[in-house]
């Protein structure tokens, strides 16, 4: 499977997480984030940043997860009613949060919130098989003038 990251291009070296807080973790619980698609991972830079913060220059970073990893799902019918608001975040974090420590597994799919469906990768970069994932390089990414509002 591939995996698409588009992140600040200073950042695209190398596979590694912030510890910032997000959807799925708290402050200082390390994930990577990943999509499912180049679009997809445009998509959600999109609805994180704002415009002014598009201007900056990016990168699409490529990985590679050998098929023989275990992915770990979390089934959006197993989230209660409106996990996707805000207000809700906290519950998506404990679950986040959760799977890093018990380490169960390097990847944990995670449904999208803006593209009913399909889905988004959290890497647990501590986790014993997080070796086997592959950076496999970086190419630029440019957001469109249009996306930027």
């Amino acid at each position: 499977m591939i995996l698409y990251r588009i992140t600040l291009a200073v950042h695209a070296d190398k596979l590694a997480a912030s510890g910032n807080p997000a959807r799925w973790n708290t402050k200082y619980v390390r994930v990577i984030y990943t999509s499912s698609s180049k679009s997809l991972a445009c998509l959600e830079n999109i609805v994180h940043r704002n415009s002014l913060g598009l201007n900056a220059q990016f990168k699409v970073i490529i990985i590679e997860v050998p098929a023989h990893l275990k992915i770990e799902k979390i089934n959006e019918k197993s989230l209660q009613p409106g996990w996707q608001e805000f207000q809700n975040i906290p519950q998506t974090r404990k679950m986040g949060d959760d799977w890093i420590a018990k380490g169960v597994a390097a990847i944990l799919q995670v449904p999208s919130v803006i593209i009913p469906g399909e889905f988004n990768y959290l890497l647990n970069p501590r986790h014993e098989d997080f070796s086997k994932i592959k950076y496999i390089g970086n190419e630029p990414f440019e957001f469109v003038g249009r996306l930027k509002g």
